[in-house]
Formats: structure tokens, C-alpha cells, sequence
């Protein structure tokens, strides 16, 4: 079964409430019918509701099972408001500020989300990765043990998924970082599925080059084996390796050269690349050259799951999205 089609019947299983906050745009409302035809999920859209409710009918969805919320005409609007002041107003937010701030869709979604009205929240189909993160950063915030929110790309073919952090959100990342990126990852790697078998990659394998490059990734290998240790015990799953060359951490017959003592044994399932450069790059690579399926960027890292989109996205983008957000809200 091909990853989206697991993720698709998982998230069916769990039945969570998903806010799309762009309920402007046309992909984001026949992702919306596909959500509620296959029962993915409870489907909130963010918009203007006479509009909203008129293109849904025009699309021949199921406008009695899909919530539409006008943020100006809420209810919901006075207690939201009230919630962003008190968690940002040491930061100088005004109560005026806060009032105006709600009427976004991206701000009332997380609102909903960090409030308990919605599961999860997914954006980004008509506004920059920036825009749909920020809201999430200030309200959710990091989850109880990590200072670091991070975003990941699962790579699937068939029944093969990788997954690749981070790729698109810490530009450069530093040791702490990049052991938060590994660990919010291994997470991520369990609820989904796929075996955390975590390689800390550079283009040195175990000392072979020295740089601060190198280095660094093997101080964060070693950051990630203290944190692993609290947050899985003797958990025997979770293994991490580094620093290594990507052959030394997929290739066992390469790793069994260059590694032969590594945990990982070649058979790594989660790459951890030690900039935005290199795993920006490399997953588009591996997306066109390998012809990959690329889900992301997924955030992770989050007390509440909120994802973006690429503004290029199609509707199967954004049903896949938010049935990963609910998985993540489980």
C-alpha cells in the first residue's frame, strides 16, 4: 500500500477535526469534499461564509457535513482574543492588536487548535511558509521538552518512506538544534510507522574529513544519544549513528567498509542533514531523480499539530497534509 493510502486510512480510523484556513481558495475546498467524502476527517473551512458555502455547493460537496466559520461573525471571536493577549502580551501585544489579529484565518485557526476546538490546522496553499508558521510559533509554541521546531519531508515510494529533516525551516541548525531535529523526528518516525533508525549525515563518515561541519554533526550525534536516552529509555528501536556519509548510512555493503562498527548497518530510515542547504536540496533531487513522492514540509516539534503547503500544491496535497496533521493530533 502506497504511503498515502495508509496515512489516508489511519487518519480515517482516528475521524479528527481539521481546520483548513483558506477557504478562498479553490483547491483547498475540493480538498475539503475529498476529506468529507472518504471521512479523513470533521472538516472546518475559514472564509467568507455566503462565499464559501456557494463554491462548496458549485463543487458538489457536502455542505451539511462541512463547517464553514466566518472569523468576523464568530462567536468564538471575544474568547480567542482574549487568549492571544494573555500569551503574547508580555511580548507588547495589545489588547486592540489582538482583537484585529483574531480576524486573520491563520491566527483564528491556531486559536482553535491551541483552545481545544480543532485537532489541527493546515495552510499555506495562498500564504508563504512564514505567514502560516509564524501564528503557530506564538500561540502553540515548542512541545514540553524541545526548543526546537523543525519541519520534515517523508519521502515514499511504493512501500518504501524515508524521512528527510530538516528541509525547510532551520537554516543552520546548531548542535542542541540539530539533536532536537533528530529526536522530534524518531517521534515522528514511531507514530508513523517507520523504523527510527536515525544516520546524522555528512560528507565525512566517522572522523574521515575534519571540519566544523564534521565535527559539529558528530557533537550532535552525541547530543542526540543523551536525548534519545530520555525520551525512549532502553528503547531498543531508536538507534543513531553519525557522523555519516549518506552511502555509509543507506548502503550496507558501504557501511560495512567504511562503518563496520555503526548501530545503523546501512539500513538508516531517517536522515538528519546538517542545513537547510543540503536537505532542501537533496529531497527535491531525490523527488525528481528518484521519482519519490515528497509529503512536507511537515512541522514537527509543535505542542499542537499545525502543517504547511506548498503554494504549488494540488488538492491531494492538502488531503494528505491534513491527514498527517491528524495522525500527529492523536
Amino acid at each position: 500500500m502506497r504511503f498515502f493510502d495508509r496515512i489516508i486510512q489511519r487518519a480515517s480510523q482516528l475521524y479528527k477535526t481539521i481546520v483548513l484556513a483558506e477557504g478562498s481558495d479553490k483547491r483547498v475546498l475540493e480538498a475539503a469534499k475529498i476529506l468529507t467524502e472518504k471521512k479523513v476527517a470533521r472538516v472546518i473551512v475559514l472564509g467568507n461564509r455566503e462565499q464559501v458555502c456557494r463554491n462548496l455547493k458549485a463543487l458538489g460537496a457536502k455542505t451539511d457535513e462541512i463547517e464553514v466559520i466566518e472569523p468576523a461573525a464568530s462567536p468564538k471571536r471575544r474568547e480567542y482574543a482574549e487568549c492571544l493577549y494573555e500569551i503574547r502580551k508580555a511580548k507588547g501585544l495589545t489588547r486592540e492588536e489582538a482583537d484585529r489579529l483574531v480576524l486573520d484565518n491563520l491566527y483564528f485557526g491556531t486559536l482553535m487548535v491551541k483552545c481545544g476546538d480543532a485537532d489541527g490546522m493546515v495552510a499555506g496553499a495562498i500564504h508563504a511558509s512564514a505567514d502560516t508558521i509564524r501564528p503557530a510559533l506564538q500561540i502553540i509554541r515548542a512541545a514540553e521538552g524541545f526548543k526546537t521546531v523543525s519541519s520534515l519531508f517523508f519521502m515514499a515510494r511504493g512501500e518504501e518512506v524515508y524521512l528527510f529533516a530538516d528541509c525547510g525551516l532551520v537554516e543552520y541548525p546548531t548542535v542542541d538544534q540539530l539533536a532536537d531535529i533528530a529526536v522530534t523526528t524518531a517521534l515522528t518516525a514511531i507514530q508513523f510507522e517507520v523504523d527510527p533508525k536515525i544516520a546524522m549525515l555528512s560528507y565525512s563518515t566517522k572522523g574521515s574529513a575534519k571540519s566544523e561541519g564534521s565535527i559539529k554533526m558528530a557533537q550532535a550525534t552525541e547530543r542526540t544519544r543523551e536525548k534519545i536516552k530520555t525520551f525512549f529509555g532502553n528503547d531498543g528501536r531508536v538507534l543513531v549513528d553519525g557522523e555519516l556519509q549518506f552511502d555509509a548510512a543507506f548502503v550496507p555493503e558501504v557501511a560495512a567498509i567504511k562503518c563496520p562498527d555503526s548501530v545503523l548497518k546501512g539500513q538508516a530510515k531517517v536522515f538528519i542533514f546538517p542545513n537547510l542547504d543540503a536537505g532542501n536540496i537533496c529531497y527535491k533531487a531525490v523527488q525528481r531523480l528518484g521519482n519519490f513522492e515528497a509529503y512536507g514540509p511537515i512541522l514537527q516539534g509543535l505542542a499542537r499539530p499545525v502543517n504547511d503547503l506548498s503554494r504549488g500544491c494540488v488538492p491531494e496535497d492538502i488531503v494528505g497534509a491534513a491527514a498527517i496533521t491528524a495522525i500527529q493530533a492523536q
